[in-house]
């Protein structure tokens, strides 16, 4: 079953970033801190790609992930995309996908790099709190919800709840894509998953 994320995503001045974090903890559970090295590709015609997907090294897996954006969902402060991951057993089913996807038309597009503190809201667990470093971006705030489709409406309600306890205003509010900002600053990176 295809999931959807709902999420809001916030950035952070670095002078702010020790306040943001002890508003986190007072409504959080903190979970875990991780790195994660994504590589993404994409289907290159001019201009920014439509379509994309990643890859991401977890332990001795690799996880494929693609999104669709659902933007007949969003709202002004929230977006929503259906998610779809399956994982590979090692670097050589990662690097027979590859040679099918590149032989598609599929280019390395673009490399992210995020450090995150993962926690989950006291008050309802399914909410992921994540403070997040993106190297060559900076400082965010994301948090998400992720449901099947009828619970999407509620999502919408859980986020904008932790929001108001996080005193974030609507101007704050910043939802263009890791993707998007790292390729408008033509980020090139070498790959993290593979070597």
């Amino acid at each position: 079953m295809a999931w959807l994320e709902v999420e809001t995503k916030i950035k952070v001045p670095k002078s702010e970033v020790d306040e943001t974090r002890k508003k986190i903890k007072k409504i959080g559970r903190f979970v875990k801190k991780e790195t994660r090295g994504d590589d993404y590709f994409a289907i290159r015609r001019r201009g920014y790609p439509k379509k994309a997907f990643r890859v991401r090294k977890k332990g001795d897996e690799f996880q494929v992930n693609f999104k669709k954006w659902l933007r007949n969902l969003w709202s002004d402060d929230i977006v929503v995309k259906q998610e779809f991951e399956f994982r590979l057993k090692g670097k050589e089913e990662v690097e027979d996908l590859l040679a099918l996807f590149f032989d598609l038309g599929f280019v390395e597009w673009v490399k992210k790099r995020k450090r995150s503190e993962v926690y989950v809201w006291k008050k309802d667990s399914r909410v992921n709190i994540e403070l997040n470093y993106v190297k060559h971006l900076g400082y965010f705030i994301e948090i998400e919800f992720l449901c099947p489709r009828h619970e999407m409406k509620k999502g919408k309600r859980k986020i904008r709840q932790v929001l108001k306890l996080l005193e974030i205003k609507p101007e704050q509010i910043d939802n263009t894509g890791y993707t998007r900002m790292l390729w408008n600053k033509g980020i090139k990176d070498k790959r993290y998953f593979l070597k």
